[in-house]
């Protein structure tokens, strides 16, 4: 955001959940858009087919309630009074018919359009005839808008910001509510310098309820679906900062019957969707969805935590080469552990006390812990000695979660600080010389963000991160001397300093002056910590 917001407060940079007031999409969407699986071969007939396998298989009853229609559903031409033109091939009923079935049936209609001169499949798109579009849209009954980006009439920033900038205008008139689905920074993201796609997310998560932040899944049939998952999924773990309630970060669809994934694959695709709080919008053949699908699809747990109220987009703890854990709080005090193995082979992982976010010292006053395997549903008593979770037999692609019922500790905001342009990790040493490295999911890159504001690593939990000089140490002193805010730009600042934590040269960490959502100064933090500006 041009304007950033700075708000900060004595409290610190550790929060409590406050009560957002009424939007219009308090929690993350559920449904299904024909994207990925059929492209622009669309008809009326995959809309109605959809919406019976839904309700036949449960997944309505799941909580997938909506069905969304992606591009190409018009002529390609406008009407002589501007209006777009619904296919009559595609659908011979046209679109209040199908919207008015779909509503019969408990759906809400969702459609879609583009904010250039001609959509990524070259029909009609919005611009200049943004007013006219979304009357009909409304007239026509639909309650969700999919904005995509193609064919501005400029790339850059600035005329995204105008264009999309006119929608949140007439959307903000308009007298019926309208899910607003924003495109544009994926059209910002993969880039050298990120200070735009940033940018771009600023803006979007003021002008609507979702942003596509990055690339398309993998459609159907073709490419490798588990690689192309991987990429959105490390697209979206740069992004926490941005997500609210009300507003979600979109990493695409669940390309379910992709031919190239195997079940373990799909299951981590929505397992990983849920933790992050995201979207769950189904792209696959729903009258050929198989039992199995059905069954993962509608793990009340998964969907449970997904759908949390506090909707927080779990954030890394630790990452190397096999194994990425995630955690997020739940809106009853509940904690979610989420393991994704990236490797070639199953594998066994245990995640400390302190790593998920609570205090061996603190549990030790009472019982044993209260664990729930949200895949087997199995409720086990993990005695405080043990350590911590153990997660064993994670299969090769596989994500085991678990939730972790309130217990007698507090919860610390702990994970990983990392560059969200260079993926390196804030790392301490006992040395007490800080810098940035390699993620290998040590203690040393695993932070506690105390309620203070001050900073410690797990591996050395009596210093915490100063400012000395521009230089960035770990210090006993630190823990009272140095507290940081971390704002939405993603800026992290020391409160005496009022320099950013930088990434500098050979992975130096230093403090410097505050850049505008500088590559070298955009930082991730785990979630929990108060965002100042959110």
């Amino acid at each position: 955001m041009m304007n950033r917001l700075v708000l900060a407060t004595a409290a610190g940079l550790v929060g409590t959940a406050a009560s957002a007031p009424e939007t219009i999409l308090p929690l993350p969407p559920m449904g299904f858009n024909n994207w990925a699986r059929f492209m622009t071969n669309i008809s009326e007939g995959i809309f109605v087919d959809a919406a019976e396998a839904m309700s036949k298989t449960g997944l309505l009853a799941a909580g997938y309630n909506r069905i969304n229609l992606d591009d190409a559903w018009s002529t390609m031409a406008r009407a002589d009074n501007g209006s777009m033109v619904w296919d009559p091939k595609k659908f011979p009923r046209g679109l209040p018919w199908l919207t008015a079935r779909l509503k019969s049936k408990g759906f809400i209609p969702g459609i879609y359009t583009d904010a250039g001169i001609r959509s990524c499949g070259g029909y009609p798109g919005a611009l200049d005839h943004e007013e006219i579009d979304l009357r009909d849209f409304t007239a026509w009954g639909f309650e969700y808008l999919k904005m995509d980006g193609c064919n501005l009439p400029d790339g850059g920033e600035e005329v995204y910001h105008e264009v999309y900038g006119r929608w949140h205008k007439f959307l903000s008139e308009s007298k019926q509510p309208m899910v607003f689905s924003d495109s544009a920074p994926a059209y910002f993201s993969g880039q050298d310098n990120l200070t735009d796609w940033y940018t771009v997310m600023g803006w979007a998560q003021q002008y609507g309820q979702l942003a596509r932040h990055s690339a398309d899944i993998q459609t159907y049939p073709g490419g490798k679906s588990w690689g192309s998952m991987l990429y959105n999924y490390g697209q979206q773990v740069r992004l926490a900062r941005y997500q609210k309630p009300g507003f979600f970060n979109d990493p695409d669809f669940l390309n379910v019957d992709h031919p190239s994934y195997a079940l373990d694959e799909k299951k981590s695709h929505f397992a990983l969707w849920c933790s992050f709080s995201a979207p769950l919008i189904l792209s696959t053949d729903l009258t050929a969805i198989t039992p199995e699908e059905v069954m993962y699809l509608t793990n009340k747990d998964l969907i449970a935590i997904n759908q949390d109220k506090l909707v927080q987009q779990a954030t890394l703890v630790s990452s190397d080469k096999t194994f990425d854990v995630l955690s997020k709080s739940l809106e009853n005090g509940d904690r979610v552990l989420t393991i994704l193995n990236k490797g070639r082979a199953a594998g066994d992982l245990t995640v400390s006390w302190e790593r998920t976010g609570l205090s061996t010292k603190a549990l030790r006053r009472g019982n044993d812990v209260s664990v729930k395997n949200l895949w087997t549903g199995e409720q086990s008593k993990v005695a405080v000695e043990a350590g911590g979770i153990a997660a064993k037999a994670i299969p090769s692609h596989g994500t085991a979660v678990f939730r972790i019922a309130k217990s007698v500790s507090p919860v610390t905001p702990t994970g990983l600080i990392f560059n969200t342009n260079s993926m390196n990790c804030l790392t301490d040493n006992a040395s007490s010389k800080v810098t940035f490295a390699m993620c290998d999911g040590s203690d040393a890159q695993t932070w506690r963000v105390r309620s203070g504001g001050h900073i410690n690593s797990v591996l050395r939990p009596d210093e915490c991160i100063i400012d000395a000089q521009g230089q960035i140490l770990s210090r006993h002193s630190g823990c009272s001397s140095d507290a940081w805010t971390y704002e939405v730009s993603g800026d992290l600042t020391n409160g005496n300093s009022k320099l950013c934590l930088t990434e500098g040269k050979g992975g130096a960490a230093t403090a410097a002056k505050c850049g505008y959502e500088a590559n070298e100064q955009v930082v991730g933090l785990p979630i929990g910590v108060t965002i100042v500006g959110h």
